[in-house]
């Protein structure tokens, strides 16, 4: 149940990040649910490295977007054709 839990909340994540940031991001269903996982896994140890709260420790909302829009802006510097 928690794949199943951890797929929704990543296509979730995702689709807000893909909303906030500008420009156009061609993704389908499967690139924007992994986008959101791991923008939420890049949070999650992110904020433990910098002491905002314990490792493994779920993290919020806010911070699984944040982290999907700094995946997201990687990603693009990544593909961005020349």
């Amino acid at each position: 149940m928690g794949l199943i839990v951890t797929i929704i909340v990543g296509f979730i994540v995702g689709l807000i990040a893909r909303a906030i940031m500008p420009g156009n991001q061609s993704m389908g269903l499967i690139m924007t649910t992994i986008l959101g996982i791991v923008g939420a896994l890049l949070a999650s140890y992110g904020g433990a490295v910098l002491g905002l709260y314990p490792a493994g420790s779920p993290v919020g909302w806010i911070a699984s977007i944040i982290g999907a829009i700094v995946v997201l802006f990687l990603y693009g510097l990544v593909t961005k054709r020349r």
